[in-house]
């Protein structure tokens, strides 16, 4: 009995670490999909951190940020539906046993701010991602030795079909947001976002001290309202957070200054502008692709047309910006702005954004800009001025169920058929006992 108590927890044990896990890579292989770049500039600042950013070819980070991705996401689809077990305890063992280390370097140099396991979705500090990974390869051990105890979804002649599913819908997911942007924006530069407000506390951070003093061999607690005189002797001190906003605005790093002799930062006139403003958007002038200039002078033409504001934005140097204007005849203002920033604001080189009132109207990548014959009329009458945009819980939910509904359609079909066989076996059985005992 004892033994059968014991077979059952070890089962029950073995099943939830086989769920921890298959969530958490999936959850972390997805946000992954949804925004390559964003995870190959996180793997260019990890060869930064550790010297070996020369060394690594510019092809090699966005290649390694899709590969992780969709190896995190197909891993946790075989644990969800417990197929190829071995495999999947093998990767999941050995992926945890590279980054546990790192990570723990990581929390203690600082080298890498945060680890972007989880994008922009989920940021957890380097010791939180260190504490996780701990219990992500406790768990991964410990399937690798009881693994076989792991509860199938499906049946092992079928498991083949979910995983070339899960690879193949990784992978056009994954391109999909390479070629657009990220179809869910969880940057705080996402269309409908006031920049203006992101940049201010929501509430001010509130906080009580509270006084321990002595008198006549008593210790009571005062605050600054009802300090007491100075017969009571100090003895110690503690403050509290009273109220909770956000000790650190949303965006902080977002600064525009001209370029030239006179860098004057033109912030705060750039987002109060009640007007429309395009912001051509690239971190490296250098690296941008230039076979768009077509699309972004007419753009330029539109602009002036309907007296708005045109700028871009850039990391690169003046002499990069000279020689920029030099190869595409652009006419536009140019504004320094951290690489970093322009990175978080549209994940392409170049990008454009639409402002008014400090608020992102409107985002394209190089890829899908606005054409010129869409730039006909006033531009407060324009479809691209009034994008229609789900919610960001609908966007989330529709590519979570396009995934999901196919499977558990060849889910329930493998359990019907299975269903089926088990059904005619025990009726063959129950019809030829004969036969079944003379064999």
């Amino acid at each position: 009995m004892t033994t059968t108590r014991q077979n059952r927890l070890l089962r029950v044990a073995v099943n939830v670490c086989r769920f921890v896990l298959a969530f958490t890579f999936l959850f972390s292989g997805f946000v992954k999909l949804n925004d390559p770049r964003g995870t190959q500039y996180k793997i260019e600042d990890y060869a930064q951190a550790f010297g070996a950013a020369a060394a690594v070819p510019p092809p090699v980070p966005l290649v390694a940020s899709v590969a992780l991705a969709m190896l995190e996401f197909c891993l946790g689809v075989w644990f969800f539906f417990g197929i190829n077990r071995r495999r999947s305890e093998a990767f999941a063992t050995l992926l945890m046993a590279v980054f546990t280390p790192v990570t723990l370097y990581l929390a203690l140099t600082d080298a890498v701010h945060d680890c972007g396991c989880f994008g922009d979705a989920l940021v957890l500090t380097n010791w939180q991602t260190f504490a996780k990974n701990i219990v992500l390869l406790a768990a991964a051990l410990f399937l690798l030795r009881h693994g076989r105890l792991i509860t199938r979804f499906v049946t092992q002649r079928n498991q083949w079909l979910i995983t070339l599913y899960s690879w193949f819908f990784a992978f056009i997911f994954a391109s999909v947001n390479l070629y657009r942007l990220p179809l869910i924006d969880f940057r705080p530069y996402h269309i409908g976002a006031n920049l203006a407000e992101k940049m201010q506390l929501d509430s001010e951070v509130e906080y009580e001290t509270t006084f321990i003093l002595e008198k006549d061999g008593q210790q009571r607690e005062f605050t600054l309202e009802n300090y007491p005189d100075s017969t009571w002797t100090f003895v110690d001190s503690r403050t509290e957070q009273k109220s909770h906003g956000n000790a650190v605005p949303e965006i902080t790093d977002f600064t525009v200054t001209t370029i030239g002799d006179m860098q004057d930062d033109i912030t705060e006139v750039l987002l109060a502008d009640t007007g429309y403003t395009f912001l051509l958007v690239s971190p490296y002038l250098e690296q941008a692709d230039d076979g768009v200039m077509d699309r972004i002078a007419a753009i330029h033409d539109y602009s002036l047309e309907q007296e708005c504001n045109f700028l871009c934005l850039t990391s690169s140097s003046e002499e990069a910006i000279a020689r920029w204007q030099d190869i595409t005849g652009a006419e536009y203002p140019f504004c320094h702005t951290d690489a970093v920033t322009l990175k978080t604001m549209v994940r392409s080189n170049p990008g454009l954004l639409l402002l008014k009132n400090g608020c992102v109207v409107n985002k394209w990548p190089h890829t899908a800009l606005p054409r010129e014959n869409a730039l006909v009329g006033p531009l407060h009458e324009l479809p691209l001025a009034h994008p229609t945009h789900s919610s960001l819980l609908r966007r989330i939910v529709r590519v979570i169920l396009s995934y999901i509904i196919p499977l558990l359609l060849w889910t329930l079909a493998d359990r019907l058929w299975v269903g089926y066989k088990i059904r005619k076996l025990h009726k063959f059985e129950h019809t030829n006992p004969k036969k079944e005992k003379e064999q």
